[in-house]
């Protein structure tokens, strides 16, 4: 039987949560570190590293240890996992807990190998690793271990997982780079090219939370951007509008929706038929993007909608996947990598 402590991670490029058992999520951190490069020393990690961003000076960097669903610094990632799991768990070595953990699909399994040897130093005496796709699904609370087919798309900060469910597997997927960063990096091309005007990734990002819209809305509604401009290199403030940021989205979401499309077609027929009657469910904090689901829907007339929390969705699943069931451990045992462990 699982003890409460033990917990689902959803190991994000953009934020980590973590969730424990008869608790719920217990973390949400952005997935950031803060550097000194001269002394090499960690000077934050989390919210603290994320607010940062873009005001440190020369000798202070801010990394994300994940980038684009790949590990870009071990170390990094070590230290910054280890404080998570620390602050949520404290020190209890004899009661170290269960984790099951879903990392992003660009990582190989030599780093997941790495990662399932960083649990156990960060002090999980067991790790397992979910497949992103199936971990959502179950966050949903989508039961797909029948001959059904489900679709999910994961969508986060650097990959989106894009599969259909059927018989507890994964029966066709693909993963692409067309996530939270991408649609933050059309904006911030838009607006250069537009307005001569350079922006920063958190900028970009409350740009596209407060106005964007994969979708034409109705009411315009107007936002003030400061940033640099890049003929005069001075600071100046410019006003967009909503029209404007779904210009600069129209191609990202339109590249998803090709995606999208893209598996649909490589679809067994009658599994295919079942999507097209029950619909594509959305998940991840780039889902939340406002009118996705009905750009899917327009361009593809099927059904689609976006989980309560999108979000939390995979570190719900991943605690979920805890629960003593066979089909749970049917799941675990086909996402197994080797790696090191204490019973």
């Amino acid at each position: 039987m699982a003890q409460v402590n033990d917990i689902g991670i959803d190991l994000g490029t953009s934020n980590v949560l973590i969730y424990m058992r008869g608790k719920g999520i217990v973390l949400r951190e952005p997935a950031v570190v803060a550097l000194d490069r001269d002394t090499n020393t960690v000077l934050a990690v989390g919210s603290d590293a994320y607010r940062m961003i873009g005001r440190t000076p020369g000798n202070v960097v801010t990394i994300r240890p994940l980038r684009q669903g790949t590990v870009g610094d071990f170390g990094l990632l070590n230290t910054m996992v280890r404080q998570f799991i620390l602050h949520t768990c404290g020190k209890h070595f004899f009661n170290r807990p269960r984790a099951v953990i879903s990392v992003p699909s660009g990582v190989n399994d030599m780093e997941k190998r790495s990662i399932i040897n960083l649990m156990f130093d960060a002090g999980a005496r067991h790790t397992q690793l979910l497949d992103r796709s199936m971990a959502a699904a179950l966050g949903v609370g989508i039961d797909f271990s029948e001959a059904y087919g489900t679709m999910i798309v994961d969508m986060g900060a650097g990959m989106t997982d894009i599969a259909v469910l059927a018989m507890g597997e994964v029966v066709i997927a693909t993963s692409n780079g067309i996530g939270g960063d991408y649609f933050n990096d059309a904006i911030i091309r838009y607006l250069r090219k537009k307005h001569n005007l350079l922006i920063g990734e958190r900028t970009a990002d409350e740009i596209k939370m407060s106005i964007g819209s994969a979708v034409p809305q109705p009411n315009e509604v107007t936002m003030d951007v400061t940033g640099r401009n890049l003929i005069s290199g001075m600071p100046r403030t410019q006003a967009i509008t909503s029209v404007e940021v779904y210009e600069a989205l129209r191609e990202p979401v339109s590249e998803l929706i090709e995606a999208i499309q893209g598996v649909l077609e490589r679809t067994p027929p009658q599994l295919a038929a079942d999507i097209f009657e029950e619909g594509i469910v959305l998940t991840g904090g780039a889902a939340a993007l406002t009118g996705l689901a009905e750009a899917v829907y327009d361009a593809l007339h099927i059904p689609c909608g976006v989980a309560d929390d999108p979000q939390t969705s995979v570190a719900v699943g991943c605690g979920r996947a805890l629960e003593p069931s066979q089909t749970n451990r049917d799941m675990l045992n086909a996402s197994r990598v080797a790696g090191r462990r204490r019973r």
